[in-house]
């Protein structure tokens, strides 16, 4: 469907050089003299490259259809993370690559949405935050500080987040997927 790119927006997936974009940052610009103009960061979703375009208010892009299918994480294999589509017991085998760096918040179960776009994963969403088990947490020092009341926990997948003090082990935390940061205690 084309768009005019007076219209183009961040989080739209586009289609640029005959390559599929993420719309990462926009900014119309209408100055004084000449004619209106977005300038838009766009994200190659095959290659992970980023680049500034210039689109002119006549202009028009192709905005793709992207699927966005809920799965549940099953496990990881090397270079590889499968999920399970809950409905239909379909397994889905995606690049570790996909998740940026993020593979510290997989845990058991959880359940992520994977862009889908001509059948191939081209990004995942975490949710905002997620429930995890602390698998090793030193004793906090009373009168200890020095850190600020807070400390390194490490939880069950590796992952290490700054919690409070009162922390321990065999605790659930509530962890933010975006800073990486202890959100709330879990029940």
């Amino acid at each position: 469907m084309k768009v005019k790119a007076g219209n183009i927006r961040k989080g739209m997936y586009i289609l640029h050089n005959g390559q599929p974009h993420l719309v990462t940052k926009t900014q119309f610009v209408s100055p004084g003299k000449g004619s209106a103009f977005t300038r838009a960061r766009i994200q190659n979703i095959r290659y992970g490259t980023t680049v500034e375009f210039v689109y002119k208010s006549h202009d028009s892009v192709e905005e793709l259809e992207v699927e966005s299918k809920e799965l549940q994480f099953l496990y990881s294999m090397g270079e590889d993370v499968v999920f399970m589509d809950p409905r239909s017991y379909e397994q889905v085998t995606v690049a570790v690559s996909l998740l940026d760096g993020k593979e510290g918040y997989l845990v058991p179960e959880l359940s992520v949405y994977i862009l889908f776009y001509e059948e191939k994963a081209i990004g995942i969403k975490l949710p905002p935050k997620i429930k995890m088990l602390v698998a090793e947490a030193e004793d906090a020092v009373a009168g200890d500080r020095q850190n600020a009341g807070k400390k390194p926990v490490t939880m069950e997948t590796g992952l290490i987040v700054q919690a409070p003090l009162f922390v321990k082990k065999g605790d659930y935390l509530h962890v933010d997927t975006e800073t990486g940061e202890y959100v709330s205690r879990a029940n």
